[in-house]
């Protein structure tokens, strides 16, 4: 089956792949906001979370290999989102052990009703917004301020385009191509995102 391309940029794969220390730290950059949103609306705590945090990106480390992209539902993310629910499953398996936990099986129950509807819900909106976010600062540098202005009020303002272009002197036609151009560089950057 033939690789399907750019998502969770190819490059930041493969320097994942190849132990890249740049590559890690993008990735923690990118992805450890979402990651610790996903454990704290599961219901435990900031330093739980912060510890589980640690797990799923030693996990990442340890199984990056493993990562296959070969259909457009295999994405990144939710390879990461798997990775996250089985550790705080791990951690909730562990915790209802423990005689002194606040929660235990009504906060286990509560995290298997969250995961069941994590995709759909609206609350979901926030962390990815975060990663966007994040993104967007990323690959600011590698345009010129008029076409980054020109996308920003167009996609982020939501401002009509014959608007845009009167404001900034210039055509539709060039708002568009401003607007295009960063729209499929932050596709390569975080393409399982959209």
């Amino acid at each position: 089956m033939s690789r399907v391309p750019d998502s969770t940029c190819s490059s930041l794969l493969l320097g994942l792949r190849t132990n890249s220390a740049q590559a890690w730290h993008r990735l923690l950059d990118l992805y450890s906001p979402l990651v610790y949103s996903w454990c704290r609306r599961s219901g435990i705590g900031p330093e739980d979370a912060a510890d589980i945090l640690q797990e799923v990106f030693q996990a990442v480390f340890a199984n990056i290999d493993g990562f296959r992209h070969e259909t457009r539902d295999d994405t990144f993310r939710g390879w990461l989102r798997v990775i996250t629910r089985n550790k705080i499953s791990d951690f909730f398996r562990r915790r209802l052990g423990e005689a002194d936990v606040t929660g235990g099986s009504d906060a286990y129950r509560r995290f298997l009703e969250l995961t069941e509807h994590e995709e759909e819900s609206t609350i979901e909106s926030s962390p990815i917004d975060g990663v966007l976010q994040k993104a967007l600062n990323l690959i600011r540098a590698e345009f010129r301020a008029p076409t980054w202005k020109a996308f920003w009020l167009t996609v982020v303002k939501e401002r009509p385009t014959n608007e845009v272009a009167n404001e900034l002197g210039t055509t539709p036609a060039a708002v568009r191509q401003a607007k295009s151009r960063i729209l499929r560089r932050l596709r390569q950057e975080l393409g399982d995102m959209e």
